[in-house]
């Protein structure tokens, strides 16, 4: 088990803890999708992921951001609509976007995966060995776009990878009840495609397994099913009743599949860390990530005379 996989995981948390607090100032507007539960999965995924490779994510995009390099306070910044964000405000929470990093997202569920695509397109005429990842749930795998891109990336050839973060429900549908397979990986051989699934909430699993497919992908040249069950903590988005989830499921979950608490109860079983170790890494992220909000706040909001800017095309 690695130190810095669990201080990483614990900045992705106090990030979109961070988050939540501009919700019942209103400070975010609109439905505010968190990742917290699913810290394994992005974590898993930061050090196998180049500067030049892209990563086309969802409405849930905070974590993915981060562990492809985007700029914890721009994307704070953005999230919370001031001018100072990666898009000036004007992006939000679901919209981020860092043209430098190769990093962009869409709410709509399953429209990013063809831009991921496309950037898989563009890598394999360059001829080199970049590669895009589209994330996307177990709802955004049941898109037609999910089941075009992959056909298309087989048929061409392409350096394409779609990660699915599995926590079984696409709003309020459980997976298990509009799914006709038990796993979205087991999809893969139909498109001549790698494909594996994981425990989401290991993060030295999704290391390695990330890690080993990544490769493949670069080399071979072909697409590939990262499938990571995990388990949101959250709702669907925040003020999302949850009348879907018994409150002692959601209690259960948050006990038992916690990939903070499972990740340090291997440290602590290894010798890697003492509790003083990882209470200190905990404190410097939750100071972090409370500094950079008190910076965010108290960034001017966008001109509201420039309300109409970028909405359409300029002649």
């Amino acid at each position: 088990m690695s130190l810095e996989r669990y201080r990483l995981m614990a900045r992705l948390r106090e990030f979109d803890l961070a988050c939540l607090e501009g919700v019942p100032t209103g400070e975010i507007h609109g439905e505010l999708h968190t990742a917290i539960g699913q810290e394994a999965v992005a974590a898993g995924m930061a050090r196998h992921l180049r500067p030049a490779d892209a990563v086309v994510s969802t409405h849930r995009n905070h974590f993915h951001g981060l562990v492809k390099g985007v700029d914890p306070r721009a994307l704070l910044a953005e999230i919370f609509e001031r001018a100072t964000g990666l898009c000036g405000g004007y992006g939000g929470h679901m919209h981020p976007f860092d043209q430098e990093r190769n990093f962009s997202t869409s709410g709509i569920v399953g429209a990013n995966l063809p831009v991921a695509l496309g950037y898989a397109y563009a890598f394999a005429i360059e001829g080199d060995d970049r590669l895009a990842i589209a994330v996307t749930g177990d709802g955004g795998a049941n898109q037609g776009t999910f089941h075009e891109c992959m056909n298309i990336a087989a048929a061409w050839e392409l350096p394409f990878m779609v990660v699915v973060e599995n926590n079984r429900y696409a709003i309020s549908v459980e997976s298990d009840d509009v799914m006709a397979t038990e796993t979205v990986a087991e999809r893969a051989p139909a498109y001549r495609a790698l494909g594996i699934t994981v425990d989401g909430t290991d993060v030295d699993e999704v290391d390695r397994s990330f890690g080993e497919l990544v490769e493949r992908v670069r080399h071979e040249s072909r697409p590939a099913i990262f499938e990571a069950f995990c388990h949101r903590f959250q709702g669907h988005y925040e003020g999302d009743a949850e009348a879907y989830r018994p409150r002692a499921m959601r209690d259960r979950i948050r006990r038992d599949h916690d990939p903070l608490s499972l990740a340090r109860r291997r440290l602590l079983a290894s010798g890697h860390a003492d509790e003083t170790t990882l209470d200190a890494i905990d404190a410097e992220a939750r100071a972090e990530m409370k500094g950079l909000l008190a910076q965010v706040r108290a960034d001017p909001l966008p001109d509201p005379t420039t309300a109409h800017d970028h909405v359409f095309a300029s002649a």
